[in-house]
């Protein structure tokens, strides 16, 4: 059986800081999502992006589709603002206790090419999904979100109580110990990161690691499970941008 994430044990992600990528982060934050020019100028400051330099990147996210545009006033584009969605819900999990029962999605759907194929992947995936063999997938029922009603045009969705569904099965299919490895190891260097620039780098790659936490019941993960300690440093972050970002954070 194949897990479905590869990680690299202790790994950091961490990605360039480019101008899009701090508007981005800083845009995916607010609520609304968009700022009035003279706001993104002052923000972006601390994180070394000039004003020439912002107004640039600015208008080849507009062309690009990433941003739209109303007078001085940016926003996020459509695309961007499930891309929101997801963050979100990624650092705010909606869970309810969990009764035994599994999510389970069989892909009845054939005649598709390698495209479709890997978009449906990267959809379950996405929900939370785990594949446990070719074309069956699953998780523990125990988030408050429903699956996409257009799901039914490629598949079966039914509740199940799998055999062997504890964490035994868990352990197969989420490489839990990775995970974990990995989470305590960006912990470390968020704690260590001061200049801004450097922590709006960590942060960013916390909430890109939030997005593969496959939030399980508390009964299937290992001890000492650092899900909970991720949130709560991100949380510290952001009240620390709530001075010069309203409800600023970083992009997945």
């Amino acid at each position: 059986m194949a897990r479905n994430v590869s990680e690299q044990p202790g790994e950091v992600d961490l990605r360039p800081l480019s101008a899009r990528s701090v508007v981005l982060s800083l845009l995916l934050g607010a609520h609304p999502p968009e700022m009035p020019v003279k706001d993104l100028v002052r923000a972006v400051e601390p994180f070394g992006v000039g004003g020439s330099t912002l107004r640039a990147a600015l208008s080849r996210m507009v062309s690009a589709g990433d941003l739209r545009r109303s007078g001085s006033v940016y926003g996020l584009s459509d695309r961007l603002l499930a891309r929101q969605r997801r963050q979100d819900d990624s650092v705010h999990p909606r869970t309810r206790t969990w009764d035994g029962e599994w999510e389970t999605v069989v892909i009845t759907a054939t005649g598709r090419g390698p495209a479709e194929r890997a978009e449906l992947r990267a959809r379950l995936t996405a929900l939370r999904l785990a594949e446990l063999r070719e074309g069956v997938w699953l998780r523990p029922a125990n988030l408050l979100r429903p699956l996409p009603d257009d799901l039914d045009a490629v598949a079966r969705r039914f509740s199940a109580r799998p055999d062997g569904s504890g964490p035994e099965l868990a352990a197969a299919l989420w490489p839990l110990d990775d995970w974990a490895a990995g989470s305590r190891a960006l912990l470390a260097h968020v704690a260590r990161a001061d200049r801004p620039a450097d922590r709006l780098t960590g942060f960013a790659a916390v909430v890109r690691r939030l997005l593969t936490d496959p939030v399980l019941p508390p009964e299937l993960l290992p001890p000492d499970w650092p899900g909970a300690a991720l949130r709560s440093a991100y949380a510290a972050y952001q009240g620390e941008l709530a001075g010069t970002v309203p409800q600023g954070h970083p992009r997945a």
